[in-house]
């Protein structure tokens, strides 16, 4: 949810960077992505299925970003590979040779993973990454489309993290209780979706700030670093977003929920005729209220190296 001054805080984003991502995380179970063929892929919301998707989705950006390995391409991402990045073409073989030029560039760039979720045959990656040791690095959310056991379709938005926070808060860790990055029981999944695609709608779409106090919970914790911090501060700063923009459109595009984290890919357009924001809200749900929020807000660009837009 972007704060009133969003058109001026957010940053053209580096090509390298919003196409990649990944570092080990522990939530994954690396060492049996080898063994996980097609002929086992099971069914959209089979377990075993999610953490195959975010095993290889982590494996293969890994892999391309942090050591410029295209052999992992060949074998976890389609020759016909789709990109919405604005500044990379289709296809495979660019990813190949991106991972080659990005890792002679940068050799000691890292893909800082904070949280990994999958629903059906989609990965959402939250991640803090930093081109050159020492720098603040920007934020990222890429999203990864499945077919058949190997990555098909990229969606990403990124934005530099900035040096200050006005509710003190970073971009990427986990406030409220259990500070996990973990997703929670996959049992709450389709609740916790449902709870935010309802909550999302009122509040955003239809401009109905008595949504927070119907969805948002008492202990609120916000790491868009122009909001405040709490109930009283999203109120606040929505509140003057919609004076600021009155005819405010905003369209989900995908939502994307595992336990109690919930992801809204959207398209933010403050006013007819603009080419807008592509922004990925992230929520955590606990006990039915909305308790956490982070995102990431990227301009839409003029032009784009493909023609498949950013959506």
């Amino acid at each position: 949810m972007p704060p009133t001054s969003v058109r001026r805080a957010v940053v053209a984003f580096v090509a390298s960077t919003a196409m990649l991502g990944a570092a080990a995380v522990p939530a994954l179970a690396a060492p049996h992505v080898a063994s996980a063929g097609h002929a086992g892929y099971g069914a959209p919301g089979d377990p075993a299925r999610l953490g195959y998707q975010k095993d290889v989705a982590v494996r293969v950006l890994k892999g391309v970003f942090e050591r410029g390995d295209t052999a992992i391409v060949d074998r976890f991402v389609r020759p016909d590979y789709i990109q919405h990045n604005p500044l990379a073409p289709d296809g495979a073989e660019t990813l190949k040779g991106l991972a080659v030029s990005v890792h002679q560039q940068f050799p000691d760039a890292e893909y800082d993973i904070k949280r990994v979720i999958s629903e059906g045959d989609l990965v959402l990656v939250h991640s803090n990454v930093v081109l050159t040791p020492g720098a603040r690095g920007s934020a990222v959310f890429d999203i990864f489309r499945f077919q058949g056991g190997k990555i098909a379709e990229h969606w990403d938005v990124g934005q530099a993290v900035p040096e200050s926070s006005v509710n003190g808060n970073d971009m990427f860790s986990t406030v409220s209780w259990p500070r996990t990055e973990w997703p929670g029981p996959g049992f709450l999944t389709g609740y916790n979706k449902k709870l935010v695609t309802a909550a999302f709608d009122q509040l955003l779409v239809k401009k109905d700030l008595s949504a927070i106090d119907r969805y948002w919970g008492t202990e609120y914790h916000q790491h868009n670093p122009g909001i405040a911090d709490g109930v009283a501060g999203v109120k606040s700063g929505l509140g003057a977003y919609f004076k600021a923009f009155p005819q405010l459109k905003v369209e989900p595009k995908r939502v994307i929920a595992e336990g109690d984290l919930v992801a809204v890919h959207s398209h933010y357009v403050p006013a007819p005729g603009e080419r807008g924001q592509a922004i990925v809200d992230l929520f955590r749900v606990r006990g039915g209220k909305i308790v956490e929020h982070w995102d990431v807000i990227q301009d839409v660009p003029e032009s784009s190296a493909n023609d498949n837009g950013m959506f």
